[in-house]
């Protein structure tokens, strides 16, 4: 994928270019050539916050310097840094700095700061990827639906599937697919799920979704989890992507398939992460 790496430093740039104005999470992947779906997820991965954290933290940067360099107001430092309301603002700036806004404006106030992105993908070569490409028809799933914020997702989902096992739902649905479906940017539906047969009634509380024909990037995880879907996804994002040359990303959705129960040894536990993809 030529200029990958362009891609993502130019979407980082943007969003320093307009840290004062609403940030769109739409424009700011367009920036990388990718879709919201796909950037949030990479710029995790590569960055090891959200984006959503990475624009709070730099706009708390901002207004800190700004309230100690200048005679600004806490009220207008709050407008200008994107809050609702000072008391928001205030909670905010207090859970980053340690202090209040108007403790900044102290002078020797101690203030931390959160420096700008200089993104920098090193393909050094040398790993082992293991993956193929497949064609898949069209196929539909069945399962719990949920809906996550890209900023908590991380933690969100696992508590989601301990839920969903802890309360029975695992006599129900086992737990094949786990389904990140296309949001709206910020949000997006999350299943538990397995194959739907058709001949079968949807059980209460649950849901179908119709998965596209296309073709997908296949990729085997090996060991305990989540570290090995963890592990894989990252090389994913952070090596395959970016020095792959004849796929590009393509619908906003991915699968984790998990197509056993888990292995009695962690190490031995089997599972794959499908992309979708197209041919450049």
């Amino acid at each position: 994928m030529n200029g990958w790496s362009e891609g993502i430093q130019s979407a980082v740039q943007y969003i320093e270019d307009n840290l004062t104005e609403e940030l769109r999470i739409e424009d700011i992947a367009a920036r990388a050539y990718v879709s919201a779906f796909h950037f949030q997820r990479i710029f995790s991965v590569l960055c090891g916050f959200t984006v959503g954290e990475y624009i709070r933290n730099r706009r708390l940067t901002l207004a800190a310097q700004e309230l100690s360099a200048s005679d600004m107001k806490v009220i207008d430092a709050a407008v200008k840094y994107g809050y609702d309301s000072p008391d928001s603002f205030t909670r905010a700036f207090t859970r980053f700095h340690g202090i209040s806004p108007s403790a900044a404006k102290e002078r020797g106030a101690r203030l931390r700061s959160f420096a700008p992105l200089k993104i920098k993908l090193t393909l050094e070569g040398g790993n082992m990827i293991e993956y193929r490409i497949v064609e898949k028809d069209a196929f539909t799933i069945m399962g719990r639906s949920r809906r996550f914020c890209a900023d908590t997702s991380y933690e969100e989902i696992p508590r989601f599937w301990q839920e969903h096992f802890s309360t029975g739902g695992g006599d129900i649905i086992k737990g094949m697919f786990g389904a990140c479906l296309d949001g709206d940017g910020k949000d997006f539906e999350y299943l538990i799920a397995d194959c739907y047969m058709p001949w079968n009634e949807v059980p209460e509380g649950c849901m179908t979704r119709v998965i596209p024909a296309g073709t997908w990037a296949v990729f085997p995880c090996r060991g305990p989890h989540p570290k090995a879907l963890q592990d894989v996804n990252t090389a994913i994002w952070s090596e395959w992507l970016p020095s792959c040359r004849e796929y590009r990303l393509a619908g906003n959705y991915n699968l984790e398939v998990y197509l056993a129960p888990p292995d009695p040894d962690p190490e031995a536990t089997y599972s794959e992460i499908w992309v979708p993809v197209e041919k450049v």
